[in-house]
């Protein structure tokens, strides 16, 4: 597990989604797994609190993927050791009245991380170049000007979009955002096995939905759509990473080490030093404390 390299994973070039690999060839126990991910854990909760204390670096780390393809659980696992004032996790469900009221990324703005802390968007902006298209109906919601029906949304409409995007990711990059994205590449038939498991599973029926089968049929447009989207918007200061996901022990060490070695190449990062008068009356202060 400690060979896996993150820049194996980091989409360089054109994508194409058909030749990339659902699973890693190599073999591991989920006990390794466990280990190997612990280890990564606490030295990112570590990491974490300086970069608290330092409060000059911000990091967006956004998850994509089908459904079930463990962005829930890999929240769960990688973030659980941090401290819980350091990182907020978003999770974008369809947009209400309010926020379709505003343009689409303005409901992503006001979730972005403060300095010091990490976001996670589970589901991400880029859902508006991905289940919109599939749905392009959808954008009908949106009111916008010039558009009263679909046959109104052209391909330049998309080709906008996306540059918004990449717009909106350099900008809060360059204001010390570090941006991580992740796309959780997972087979058409292990989808079915962990659908086909909820539904077997009493503790887990509650989260299966009938939307997941016809969202399924459409597997081909949203990886058409994925590949599209991937090779558009990947930049050096907004970087995709195609995760293997048919192994969710292996997925969740990807993503774990990747946002690690991001951490570590910040050399700035430092925990703020006491101001020499404090430091010179420290005796005084702990006497006062004890007296």
């Amino acid at each position: 597990m400690h060979s896996i390299n993150p820049e194996d994973f980091r989409v360089k070039g054109k994508l194409d989604l058909s030749k990339t690999p659902t699973e890693l060839s190599i073999e591991t126990s989920k006990k390794e797994e466990e280990t190997a991910l612990d280890d990564i854990q606490k030295k990112l909760s570590a990491k974490q609190d300086a970069m608290y204390a330092h409060n000059r670096h911000a990091f967006l780390i956004c998850l994509q993927g089908m459904d079930t393809s463990g962005k829930d659980s890999l929240i769960r696992e990688v973030f659980k050791e941090f401290n819980p004032r350091g990182v907020v996790v978003h999770s974008f469900k369809t947009p209400n009245s309010t926020e379709l009221e505003h343009d689409y990324l303005w409901r992503h703005y006001l979730a972005l991380p403060e300095k010091g802390k990490f976001a996670v968007f589970n589901r991400t902006h880029y859902e508006n170049v991905l289940v919109t298209r599939v749905h392009p109906e959808y954008i009908l919601f949106e009111n916008l000007p010039g558009i009263e029906k679909v046959s109104d949304i052209t391909p330049q409409f998309w080709e906008n979009r996306m540059e918004q995007i990449n717009n909106f990711e350099k900008h809060i990059a360059q204001n010390g955002t570090t941006i991580l994205k992740f796309y959780f590449h997972m087979s058409k038939d292990e989808q079915r096995k962990r659908l086909l498991k909820r539904l077997e599973q009493p503790e887990d029926q509650w989260k299966f939905s009938t939307g997941d089968l016809k969202e399924r049929e459409r597997w081909d447009d949203y990886m058409n759509f994925y590949e599209e989207a991937i090779n558009k918007t990947n930049t050096d200061y907004a970087p995709w990473y195609v995760v293997p996901a048919d192994d969710k022990g292996v997925a969740r060490y990807i993503v774990a080490k990747t946002i690690w070695e991001k951490l570590e190449s910040l050399t700035d990062i430092s925990e703020p030093q006491l101001d020499q008068k404090v430091k010179d009356n420290l005796q005084l202060y702990k006497d006062q404390l004890k007296g």
